[in-house]
């Protein structure tokens, strides 16, 4: 197999592992979402594997449930059945983890066997590393909703999601240069779009951690005015950024909208996959908005994370189809005809 054919061969079992980490962020956003992250009150690395397979298995599990603190003050009462509904989406999330580390193990391995594929180890052997961290953090995240108050810390939800990105966007971009064999230089409009994106993604994770998304559901306005008054009324003004919902809601919309326009002026300066971000940016502000008027429904709230993802997927493309003549897509919707000019 030729050096390139091979690379675009490599590239598209990352692509398949960005794809798995993309499952594992909705996976782990629609268990918050439907309150399961604290169903599981231990954490075992090697026995977590196996599921409950006998009555007792179960009756165990739930004991252990019961004497947590969401069992205690939220879901009092709960009967096994109710139980097993929430249990098996933790599972299934923790399960996935495992096994994108087991796929990300099967490319380490595929590099050390192939001497041209050899460049890329180090690359490799960090995203399993960060993967590593990640299960470490997804860890210290529940257990900070095991002690006293049944929710988790929004902080470390924040740094559980962000860490994702972090491995989702490297593994993506490392499939992107091995399939078009070429890096362009960064520049700063794209580097702009994907810290705008990021940004939104974080304070996204605050508003979730603090459910911020249940208050003031309306829009454009935040009640009856355009500044509420419990904005920035925290001090020092750094802890009211992360910790004040009413700020951390009205950062979200400020930088969904910043984003919006930013995007919007990329793709008439640049245009070709520019112009899909932007459509992606559209749809995204449309998701954020129902979500919020509707106040943050199940369907909604997990569509609004991923196009998030399909969002900061389509700038890392357009970044690496604007340096590259071999392009998915290409496309000038607004290119002047030549009688016109």
């Amino acid at each position: 197999m030729k050096p390139l054919e091979m690379h675009r061969s490599f590239a598209l079992l990352l692509f398949t592992g960005s794809g798995l980490i993309f499952i594992m962020i909705l996976l782990g956003g629609v268990t918050r979402l439907t309150g399961s992250g604290l169903s599981i009150v231990e954490w075992k690395p090697f026995q977590g594997i196996f599921p409950p397979l006998t009555q007792q298995d179960w009756l165990t599990l739930f004991s252990q449930y019961q004497a947590s603190p969401e069992y205690q003050k939220v879901n009092f009462g709960m009967s096994l059945i109710e139980f097993k509904q929430i249990f098996w989406l933790e599972y299934i999330h923790r399960l996935w983890g495992r096994f994108i580390g087991l796929y990300f193990l099967f490319l380490i391995f595929l590099t050390l066997k192939k001497k041209a594929l050899r460049p890329y180890l180090g690359s490799l052997l960090a995203l399993w590393g960060l993967g590593a961290i990640q299960g470490v953090v997804g860890w210290y995240m529940v257990k900070s909703g095991l002690v006293h108050d049944p929710y988790v810390s929004p902080y470390r939800l924040s740094m559980h999601l962000m860490l994702a990105i972090v491995t989702y966007s490297w593994t993506l971009n490392l499939g992107l240069r091995l399939w078009y064999d070429h890096v362009g230089p960064w520049n700063y409009s794209m580097m702009t779009a994907v810290s705008l994106i990021s940004l939104t993604i974080l304070f996204g994770g605050l508003v979730a951690g603090h459910k911020a998304g249940l208050i003031y559901n309306t829009f454009p306005l935040m009640g009856k005015s355009w500044i509420p008054e419990e904005l920035f009324f925290e001090s020092p003004w750094w802890k009211d950024l992360i910790h004040n919902p009413v700020s951390i809601q009205f950062i979200h919309r400020l930088l969904a909208m910043i984003t919006l326009v930013f995007l919007g002026l990329l793709a008439l300066q640049r245009q070709g996959f520019y112009i899909v971000a932007f459509a992606l940016a559209i749809l995204q502000t449309a998701l954020g908005i129902s979500t919020l008027l509707l106040q943050v429904p199940l369907f909604l709230a997990a569509s609004h994370q991923a196009i998030a993802i399909v969002l900061l997927t389509s700038i890392w493309i357009a970044f690496h189809q604007s340096h590259n003549p071999r392009k998915i897509f290409s496309f000038k919707p607004f290119k002047k005809s030549a009688s016109s000019r």
